[in-house]
């Protein structure tokens, strides 16, 4: 198997720790963002809009898009699904991808690049409407599944899951972006993030 990706991306991050979680290796093979790799020709070809990641099987059997390889990777791959069986709790584990993608992400992202990416590349100013507008739409979301995780250990029930697997590396980059003090404001979403971000297939992926 090939993971084409970046070590930083936060999608290409998403595949590597599903792997990590089934306990399986894949070939990674670098898609250097900061040159362009990832819109030349030859990358085009494994993914047509010119991201990453692209994922290819032991077969050929070639994939593009994070969410849809993660799937692959869980119903193909022997160790611990991440996917529930039944109907309902998979549905749920839905649910919560959905809000990370559609909802906190967006929102995550405008911080993140303001407050760290806009910076590690170079500099610029920060434009503190857009940080705020941000942090603001990251709180609702925050507010919604802080509740919920005081019920429950992890975003879809009792199981680690694709949901956490999908969260978990927005989260991360909250930290260089200066956010630990937003997100402690949520003891059980804090919590939530010690219990995954110390689970060793994180810390592979991360390097922890």
């Amino acid at each position: 198997m090939k993971v084409y990706g970046h070590p930083g991306s936060i999608y290409t991050r998403m595949v590597l720790a599903t792997l990590a979680e089934k306990g399986h290796e894949a070939e990674f093979v670098l898609v250097d963002l900061p040159t362009g790799a990832h819109k030349l020709p030859e990358h085009l070809t494994r993914h047509p809009f010119g991201v990453v990641p692209a994922f290819e099987d032991d077969d050929g059997f070639a994939l593009y898009e994070s969410q849809a390889i993660i799937r692959y990777l869980d119903r193909k791959l022997t160790g611990p699904s991440l996917m529930p069986s039944q109907p309902r709790a998979c549905a749920v584990m839905e649910q919560s991808i959905s809000v990370g993608l559609n909802y906190f992400a967006p929102n995550a992202f405008k911080v993140i690049w303001e407050k760290f990416l806009k910076q590690f590349m170079g500099g610029g100013v920060v434009d503190e409407a857009a940080v705020m507008a941000g942090r603001q739409g990251m709180e609702k979301v925050f507010g919604l599944i802080d509740p919920t995780l005081g019920r429950q250990p992890f975003l879809a029930g009792d199981a680690f899951s694709l949901a956490d697997v999908t969260w978990l590396p927005f989260m991360a980059y909250l930290f260089p972006a200066g956010e630990a003090d937003t997100i402690a404001r949520y003891k059980n979403v804090a919590a939530w993030w010690e219990r995954t971000s110390s689970r060793p297939a994180w810390r592979k992926v991360t390097g922890g």
